[in-house]
């Protein structure tokens, strides 16, 4: 290793995901002499081992499922078959374009880029460290976005065939079983994903129902294409041990006060993330995390030391990627000097599942807990044109309204492309909209993107498309 070298910058960025890297660019567009470090590749977890390769994958288990499943629209495939290592190959095409975009980004915008692990010296220095050398940065602002790991447990140690869900997207065959402890989002997308390429799955969740949180009526949808698609789920279910014996897992489990076992080829464990705030010396400069790791911040995301903030998966709220880069931008402005705080009432979140459930704002249930006098409206997908040309009409989509004024402050979908749609949901919220303002403008015919006009129609008392 090189003798300890020495350098200046005047942001420092410490993680290269979605947060670190936006909040690079958006600092350099300020002026901001920029220093970006990160331990292994650019574009964080989301774009390696997250978000980009699971929507990959489960692009091509929905296309290969589809294509044994066209009998509606009169076509029979009398063969379809895969070649899972040119699916594996497509997904790092997808990684390596995303990427590399990333690097000609940052170096478009003259950010310095450092390939390390860093670790605070002080509230202006850091230390960072690589195979090839040692080197100090001193700064004047930091951003820290080390992102999150997956969660290991002692009975679920992780293995060659215990694996957490970066292994689960990199595996080389399809497995002909899997085993998921956790019905979250990161569980329930990966069961789909091997479902429709064939894997017999089972998904044990220890709470009540799968993806805590989400409304019953829209994981009810979801749970019956589950139990089309042969994934078993056990819920109030709690893992006891799990082991490698041979090729296969076993896994104990204790559900309704009997204990079960089953055996898989592969066990995954997706069971939440835990923030990587632990080995970079946060506590030696003075920098306040809970009893969780998470780092405590103010509007701005600045922590308790002035001069540095943190944001994404290390501080309180959702684990989103759009979240870290939302915050990103808000850390590198209040650095400028500019006055700008976040402002959380607006985080869409989605779940690849089939179909798709997308939720942004509050639930009328949720705006009642806060005292707001609500009121939820419903379409559902079935009474919609391009639905049924799709041939994709399960689900609805809902809006919740302030009962005085009509104003949006909530929207749920569960159906085809609610991951695109809940962009319009969203807007409406964060613009202050009403249910008119959406029932009257005009949605192009036949697009899914009606139904939003059409439920909005439904909270004015006036549908057209179905029967009040």
């Amino acid at each position: 290793m090189n003798a300890n070298e020495l350098h200046s910058t005047e942001t420092i960025v410490i993680g290269a995901g979605p947060g670190g890297y936006v909040a690079a660019i958006r600092a350099a567009q300020l002026g901001q002499k920029v220093t970006i470090v990160e331990k292994e590749n650019l574009g964080g977890v989301c774009l390696n081992v997250g978000c980009i390769p699971s929507k990959a994958l489960i692009t091509a288990g929905h296309h290969f499922h589809q294509a044994q499943n066209l009998g509606p629209f009169g076509i029979w495939v009398h063969k379809v078959d895969f070649d899972f290592s040119k699916v594996q190959a497509f997904k790092e095409g997808v990684v390596k374009k995303l990427t590399g975009g990333v690097e000609a980004l940052l170096k478009g915008n003259n950010v310095e880029i450092v390939k390390g692990t860093a670790t605070f010296v002080d509230t202006n220095k850091v230390k960072i460290s690589s195979k090839e050398k040692e080197e100090t940065i001193s700064f004047k602002h930091a951003i820290i976005s080390t992102g999150s790991r997956p969660v290991e447990l002692p009975t679920m140690k992780f293995s060659n065939r215990i694996i957490d869900s970066t292994g689960a997207l990199n595996l080389k065959d399809i497995p002909k079983s899997l085993v998921i402890v956790g019905g979250g989002v990161i569980g329930i997308e990966l069961a789909f994903v091997y479902a429709n390429f064939g894997s017999k799955v089972k998904i044990i969740e220890g709470q009540d129902d799968l993806l805590n949180g989400i409304d019953s009526k829209m994981t009810s949808i979801v749970k019956r294409n589950m139990k089309k698609k042969g994934i078993e789920l056990f819920t109030k279910a709690f893992v006891k041990e799990a082991k490698e014996i041979g090729n296969e897992v076993e896994v104990m489990f204790e559900i309704n006060g009997e204990e079960k076992t089953l055996q898989a080829d592969y066990l995954l464990v997706s069971i939440g993330r835990k923030p990587n705030t632990d080995q970079i010396g946060l506590k030696e400069v003075g920098i306040e995390i809970d009893s969780k790791g998470i780092i405590k911040t103010d509007k701005q995301c600045r922590t308790s030391v002035h001069n540095i903030f943190a944001i994404g998966d290390i501080i309180a709220g959702p684990q989103l990627a759009h979240k870290a880069s939302y915050e990103a931008k808000v850390a590198a402005e209040a650095i400028a000097g500019e006055k700008t705080v976040v402002d959380y009432t607006c985080i869409p979140a989605v779940v690849f599942s089939e179909p798709e459930i997308a939720v942004v704002g509050l639930t009328e249930k949720s705006a009642k807990e806060k005292g707001i006098k609500a009121k939820s409206s419903k379409f559902p997908f079935s009474a919609n044109g391009r639905a049924m040309a799709l041939n994709q009409t399960e689900g609805f989509v809902q809006l919740v309204t302030r009962e005085d004024n009509g104003v949006m402050i909530g929207g749920q979908i569960v159906g085809p492309s609610a991951s695109d749609m809940i962009a319009e949901l969203s807007l409406a919220i964060e613009a202050g909209l009403t249910a008119e303002d959406l029932a009257l403008t005009i949605h192009a015919h036949p697009t899914l993107g009606e139904i939003v006009m059409e439920t909005a129609e439904v909270e004015l008392g006036n549908p057209i498309h179905i029967v009040k």
